[in-house]
């Protein structure tokens, strides 16, 4: 049995996770060939594993569209494979053998819709690609999806069999060494481990900070696993906190025995509004931490029925300012 296994987009984040937990796979499966179809990723040959680089596809999104026409079906008929897994959220076109594709891209299914003048190249990915997306998971034999949720919405938008879908949650393995215990009772600390995306919504934080400083309420501390100079959007938010002195640190990217440690004697934040499976809050829920997270489809799979957890709106600091003086002032029954 040959394996073709696409993922050109992959470069860093989630992507890459996935793409090097399926190669991990792929070198222990000895029984099959694996033939992995990428762009610049570090990944070695082995004895059942061959990789082929394309780095050009990185170049622009014509040189992605080239690829995904004119090369990618012919790389498939050269090497005559028995079946293709897309890692990429659509599919090969124009194939005589079966394809699974692995969709972990949630835009198109967010509750949040952008405007073209708001975000262009997330206006692109819901109208546009999201079009080529839901055309994918029309034509592929299988599709794999990491939530239910996410499942759900793909069969309100695509009229196919739910049989045609395979649950696969990520691969969590956490070896929890410290449960949560607040060490500071007068000190109230809460984290946010992100990326600088702008749907990741340090911003509300931010607001919520100046809110609480305003209101005469100093006695905690966030810490963003940011620079500070990520983008310009986060640049902003940089100046910002210094400029008015909030009590809010940028550390930067840290390991993530160090995040786990942050998990134990923190309340995690979760603002994002765009994900497809929000690992954070299951790390934290896994350490008993508390969690104040957005009130999206996303975070409700993952947190309801958990006792320590929080919802709130992700446009509106109402009801995040409310829960961050609730527990400030030992007004929340967290169980530990």
């Amino acid at each position: 049995m040959k394996t073709m296994v696409f993922d050109v987009p992959a470069e860093h984040g989630g992507a890459l996770t996935i793409l090097k937990q399926y190669y991990e796979e792929a070198v222990f499966d000895i029984e099959k060939e694996w033939i992995f179809v990428i762009s610049t990723p570090d990944l070695k040959e082995t004895k059942n594993v061959k990789i082929l680089k394309y780095p050009w596809v990185k170049k622009s999104w014509f040189h992605r569209l080239y690829f995904d026409k004119f090369i990618a079906k012919k790389i498939v008929d050269k090497y005559k494979v028995d079946e293709v897994l897309s890692l990429q959220n659509v599919i090969v076109k124009k194939l005589s053998v079966p394809q699974t594709l692995y969709l972990h891209q949630s835009l198109p299914f967010v509750e949040k819709r952008y405007k073209i003048a708001e975000n262009f190249k997330f206006w692109v990915y819901q109208n546009i690609i999201g079009r080529m997306i839901l055309k994918s998971i029309k034509e592929a034999d299988k599709v794999i999806v990491q939530t239910e949720w996410l499942r759900e919405e793909c069969l309100k938008k695509v009229k196919t069999a739910p049989s045609k879908f395979e649950l696969i949650h990520p691969d969590v393995n956490i070896k929890v060494k410290k449960y949560y215990k607040q060490e500071n009772e007068n000190l109230k600390l809460f984290f946010y481990p992100a990326s600088g995306a702008e749907y990741k919504n340090h911003k509300i934080i931010v607001e919520v900070t100046k809110e609480l400083i305003a209101s005469g309420i100093t006695n905690f501390k966030v810490i963003f696993t940011l620079n500070g100079n990520e983008s310009n959007h986060i640049k902003n938010l940089y100046k910002s906190v210094k400029e008015e002195n909030l009590p809010i640190n940028f550390i930067g990217q840290i390991s993530i025995e160090e995040v786990y440690d942050y998990y134990s004697k923190s309340i995690l934040i979760f603002p994002s509004y765009i994900e497809t499976f929000g690992l954070p809050m299951l790390e934290a829920k896994m350490h008993n931490s508390p969690v104040f997270a957005s009130d999206c489809l996303f975070s409700h799979e993952i947190l309801d029925g958990y006792v320590n957890a929080y919802f709130f709106d992700s446009f509106n600091s109402e009801k995040l300012v409310e829960l961050m003086i609730s527990i400030i002032e030992n007004k929340l029954n967290i169980q530990q």
